[in-house]
């Protein structure tokens, strides 16, 4: 703004001095906008002048009107509206004379757009100064015209611009090329008259036309495919000549920057090499040699030199280079690394992140100098540096490279200790081999920054030692001495504790002794209260949990990332894919919501939800047996035999009953019920529900759900000849003062029967006394007549902000569906 301000103060004091010039009024007004103390004595000014340029306009005063015009430009600098004085830069454009041109040029190019219709006027009036004789009036319409040319002025004024290409001055020519430019970003149909001239600027010497042109060249590449074509054949020559001459040629104090010849031509040049040769074999290897040169020629001790080099790094990534050209980039990339300037740090960083794609081995050399950018203490390179170490790691490297960043984890900053956990967690779960690895280099994160290990990673570390009986007892020593020397590290204390509660006899009978240890004793005071005082519960209180189902486990973690990752998307089904445990064993597929009825088995049952958004269960209530699938000996699975809906629902009390389920019952305020069924037969207590109703009701209606926050109501109607269909209606009752944001209901039925959730009426559930939600849905019951309708529900919505869930089990509806 300066720069225009200054310019506008010149063309003043050109003005000031003319025949017409009543003083330097332009002047006065920037002292007194100046000399404001107050926005409102500023804004005080600005009205002040703007009534005497509208007084003058209205007056038609010719001889200030250039004045005004100047006035106007620095008001409009300040941000004060300026339309009203935008005819007057048109009166100033149709001027005879150089110095009122110039103004009105200035002020259309800052007061006007290419979306304004008053630019359509000035068409005609840049035509006739693009054919002025004056070379400097031609000079300025290039540069209005190069600034706000729309699509139909460049189709009009193309041929002019096309015919002062040609011209024999050097500005002309130079302020054509670049108004060409604009033509073709806003034609890019025309891009075909400028091919041939552009190829012939290329001969040129002077390096404004040179820059100039290549700037063309690099536009009419992107705007058309046989622009690309036709300068492939005509100008790769061209430009290595313009290249080899720029490097080569001697000290010129109009072109050189720090003992630099023309880093910006440089720069240029390469550029447009990258999209020339970029797929094109034939022009990658004509621009070899000259790539090699640049590379090797300049030393990366100047800012100018760093630049070229980076771009020709770039071109040497980009085209079909020989494997040695690009190992002599990635091997300046690696002298970029050792350069005290933080910002060529970063750049080649994140350029040796492209090149690994292209050659690993190359960056893998560089590998020490990149692990040491990861203890910078610059945040941006050492999270940069970490991204890049991650995709180096491979299974050769990956117990080196580890152990670089654990030793690195206990000396990190706070505030980088966090991503520097999640990388190093990531690399062993990917690449380890051997348990044995991974539960050490896991057991050291716990120790050094248990803090910031998330729950899905010692969640996974449990299920590993879980499934792992002959390190188990390694692992509970080594957590047990660990625990009494970081208690601090919360990840780290709830492994720990789940493992000696687990495995606490294998500390006191000796198993897995560690070198130099000595034997541990526990305490036993309150296990032995607990016994005395329930005897009934001693066999299943002592009896050890079986180990936890690394596929059950795949299928929560996969669910959960799924819903975080494609919470718009719709989600049939999910394919975790790569997801794998520590183990290396992949597991198969299965459906997402799986975990809605907590069955890891291959009976699935059918589910349907009307929502793309699901809450994941609560792992660790999973994980340590509480509310979850009971861990007694009693709780053995169910014979093949055993009829499905009994063994998913919970519904009678052994395979073998053909009565019907248990008594009818219904929901009362703030009560749970459930069935009344054994221990053995409760599959679906792995997840903990509000309530739970279940037997026959024979009305058309019936309440499905109630707690102290919700109730739910289910009304059916049934066509006679089609007895295996039934439309249900729900609704969806708040018992609170307080609304539900974001509701989802959500519904799971054996395979048998097929389920069809309608949009919800809302999403929003007001509060009490205020209204309902309503949902339909049909139910087809494949084996109507011979098997009860069941179905287990979620919902899930907010109050205030808060994520809330419920669910349960619905049984009563009924008879005949």
């Amino acid at each position: 703004m300066d720069t225009v301000e200054k310019i506008v103060e010149d063309f003043a004091s050109d003005i000031a001095m003319g025949p017409f010039s009543s003083g330097t009024r332009l002047r006065d007004m920037i002292r007194a906008i100046r000399a404001c103390k107050t926005a409102a004595e500023e804004r005080a000014v600005v009205r002040r002048e703007c009534a005497e340029i509208r007084e003058a306009i209205g007056e038609n005063q010719q001889e200030i009107r250039h004045r005004n015009m100047a006035k106007l430009m620095f008001i409009h600098m300040l941000g004060y509206p300026t339309h009203f004085g935008q005819m007057e830069c048109l009166k100033l454009i149709a001027a005879a004379g150089y110095p009122e041109k110039r103004i009105g040029y200035l002020g259309l190019m800052l007061l006007l757009d290419e979306r304004q219709e008053v630019l359509m006027l000035v068409t005609n009036s840049l035509k006739q100064d693009l054919n002025h004789s004056n070379q400097f009036i031609v000079g300025l319409a290039l540069c209005a015209l190069g600034n706000i040319c729309s699509a139909e002025m460049a189709r009009d004024l193309s041929p002019e611009v096309e015919r002062l290409m040609r011209s024999r001055d050097v500005n002309t020519k130079k302020k054509a090329a670049l108004c060409a430019i604009r033509i073709v970003r806003k034609v890019p149909d025309l891009a075909e008259n400028f091919m041939g001239l552009a190829s012939s600027l290329l001969k040129e010497k002077h390096h404004g036309i040179l820059i100039s042109a290549v700037q063309l060249c690099t536009e009419l590449c992107k705007a058309s495919k046989d622009a690309l074509e036709y300068l492939r054949k005509n100008c790769v020559e061209g430009l290595v000549r313009i290249l080899r001459d720029v490097s080569n040629s001697s000290y010129a104090p109009e072109y050189d920057v720090a003992g630099i010849s023309d880093p910006f031509l440089h720069i240029r040049v390469l550029k447009l090499m990258r999209i020339l040769g970029q797929g094109d074999a034939d022009c990658s290897e004509y621009m070899n040699d000259i790539l090699a040169q640049v590379a090797t020629k300049n030393e990366s001790n100047k800012n100018a030199a760093n630049a070229i080099l980076y771009e020709c790094v770039q071109t040497i990534m980009g085209i079909e280079a020989t494997s040695g050209l690009r190992v002599l980039a990635i091997n300046i990339l690696g002298r970029f690394l050792s350069n005290r300037d933080n910002n060529i740090r970063y750049v080649a960083l994140n350029m040796l992140m492209r090149a690994i794609t292209v050659d690993t081995q190359a960056v893998q050399r560089h590998r020490t100098t990149i692990l040491e950018c990861v203890k910078d203490a610059d945040a941006s390179i050492r999270k940069r540096a970490l991204e890049l170490v991650f995709l180096l790691v491979n299974d050769t490297n990956v117990k080196p490279l580890t152990k670089e960043l654990v030793d690195y984890l206990d000396s990190a900053d706070p505030d980088f200790k966090e991503d520097l956990t999640a990388k190093i967690c990531s690399i062993v779960e990917k690449f380890s081999q051997e348990k044995l690895w991974y539960l050490d280099q896991m057991f050291k994160v716990l120790s050094l920054a248990g803090n910031h290990v998330k729950d899905d990673v010692w969640h996974a570390l449990v299920v590993v030692i879980s499934n792992a009986s002959e390190l188990q007892g390694y692992s509970v020593r080594l957590l047990y001495m660990a625990l009494q020397a970081f208690v601090d590290q919360g990840s780290l204390v709830r492994v720990a504790v789940w493992c000696i509660g687990e495995y606490g006899e294998m500390l006191v009978n000796n198993v897995g002794m560690l070198q130099g240890e000595e034997p541990i004793t526990q305490r036993s005071i309150e296990f032995s209260s607990i016994i005395q005082r329930h005897q009934s519960i001693r066999p299943s209180l002592l009896e050890r949990m079986p180990a936890l189902d690394e596929a059950s486990y795949l299928l929560r973690r996969a669910s959960a990332t799924q819903a975080t990752l494609a919470a718009d998307k719709p989600t049939p089904a999910v394919t975790p894919g790569g997801l794998k445990l520590p183990n290396g064993v992949a597991k198969p597929a299965t459906s997402p919501l799986v975990d809605l009825l907590d069955l890891s088995s291959d009976d699935v049952p059918a589910i349907t939800t009307a929502s793309t958004t699901t809450a994941p269960n609560d792992f660790l209530q999973d994980l340590l047996g509480i509310g979850g699938i009971s861990s007694s000996p009693a709780a053995a699975p169910s014979s093949a035999s055993t009829d499905i809906l009994i063994d998913l629902l919970s519904i009678g009390s052994s395979p073998s009953q053909n009565g019907p389920p248990a008594a009818d019952s219904t929901p009362a305020q703030g009560t749970k019920s459930a069935p009344a069924v054994p221990q053995d037969m409760d599959l679906l207590d792995g997840l903990p529900s509000n309530t739970s109703v279940s037997g026959p009701v024979n009305h058309s209606s019936i309440t499905a759900f109630q707690s102290a926050t919700l109730k739910i109501n289910f009304n059916f109607k049934k066509q006679p000849e089609k007895p295996h269909e039934t439309t249900v209606h729900a609704t969806f009752t708040n018992l609170t003062s307080s609304s539900y944001t974001d509701f989802v209901f959500q519904a799971a039925v054996p395979k048998f029967i097929q389920l069809r959730l309608d949009p919800a009426s809302g999403n929003i559930v007001p509060a009490s006394g205020n209204g309902s939600v309503t949902q339909g849905f049909s139910v087809t019951n494949n084996q109507h007549g011979q098997k009860p309708l069941a179905m287990r529900i979620r919902m899930s919505y907010k109050v205030n902000g808060e994520d809330r869930l419920e669910q349960g089990q619905v049984s009563n509806f009924p008879a005949g569906l």
